[in-house]
């Protein structure tokens, strides 16, 4: 199948190369605002930089992952979804919810695919837990932490993404940018409504007009706990930082630490090393499910509506934090 990348300037633009490559795909063409950023990202990777989206769209790509500025990306995504094509929409698509609303609404009434990575959901212990689930082995799930916290806040303008820390283009910090993965995981796992306790937001750290820290605790109808640590925090400047995904069960306790994942289980009283993925190379999977979900015509596993619902508890956990 043929990828095109709209908006090479993102700093996920390698990471999704990365996984087209790796799902075997053909990148038909790459695009950027920037046209000198588009040629040297083409000329770096071997690949047809183009002048236009109408340009990209010319070489019949099967799927167009579209990334950029907040500003701009939600007029971008409507063009594409109008003219029918399959999209993969990168965050931030927009600095406020009520666009990711109006996006989500016209993805459902045109019938269009719209995927949205948030790849952390193809993680070990989420998979882990659903097949200990499907035979049984679960039992009730009654703690979940997801905790992703990297470096200094820096890092972004040093991407060229400086924007991302104006909190009226990226629509929020840590929590908005990072913390998002985890609120997704809580929605998926959650049995029925996902109640916002508390949350902690501020700036524990960096002096930015974002935050630097959030801590939101959540908890389902079947009164399971939730935990959402998302920070800018960690001392380093390096890739990574402190990634921990934890679920604890009646039967099963799952430890995802990035670079190694275990799974111990109380019936057969067994610790065992589950097969980890790094996180960076996480968008290779959600890639190729995407992929494999075009061909059978099925919609993408993580769709605008997931994304917006994850907007809409964010929204809530700032209000209260300011309250």
């Amino acid at each position: 199948m043929k990828i095109a990348l709209f908006g090479t300037s993102h700093w996920h633009a390698s990471m999704h190369l990365d996984a087209a490559r790796a799902a075997a795909a053909e990148i038909a063409g790459v695009w950027d605002e920037n046209p000198a950023q588009a040629a040297a990202f083409a000329a770096a990777h071997s690949l047809v930089a183009v002048a236009t989206m109408a340009e990209g769209l010319a070489l019949r790509p099967d799927l167009v992952v579209l990334m950029g500025h907040p500003a701009r990306v939600p007029a971008q995504a409507r063009q594409l979804i109008e003219a029918g094509v399959p999209l993969m929409l990168e965050k931030p698509a927009a600095a406020d919810t009520a666009t990711i609303a109006d996006l989500a609404r016209l993805a459902r009434d045109k019938g269009n695919f719209v995927g949205v990575p948030l790849p952390n959901r193809f993680g070990p212990v989420l998979h882990e837990y659903a097949r200990l689930g499907e035979a049984g082995r679960a039992g009730q799930l009654a703690l979940a932490s997801f905790r992703l916290v990297n470096g200094p806040p820096q890092r972004y303008r040093d991407d060229g993404v400086g924007w991302l820390l104006d909190p009226a283009i990226g629509g929020g910090g840590a929590l908005r940018n990072l913390g998002i993965h985890g609120i997704d995981a809580a929605l998926s796992l959650a049995v029925g409504k996902l109640e916002l306790v508390s949350a902690s937001i501020g700036n524990r750290v960096h002096e930015e007009a974002v935050e630097d820290h959030a801590l939101i605790v959540l908890v389902d109808a079947a009164g399971t706990l939730f935990t959402v640590e998302a920070g800018y925090t960690y001392a380093s400047m390096a890739p990574g930082g402190e990634f921990e995904w934890r679920l604890v069960a009646a039967n099963a306790t799952l430890i995802d630490r990035g670079d190694s994942a275990v799974a111990t289980t109380l019936d057969d009283a067994t610790t065992r090393a589950l097969a980890p993925e790094p996180t960076a190379t996480r968008y290779r999977l959600f890639t190729a499910d995407t992929l494999q979900r075009l061909r059978d015509g099925r919609p993408p596993a993580i769709t605008l509506d997931d994304y917006l619902a994850a907007m809409h508890l964010i929204d809530a956990a700032y209000a209260k934090a300011k309250s």
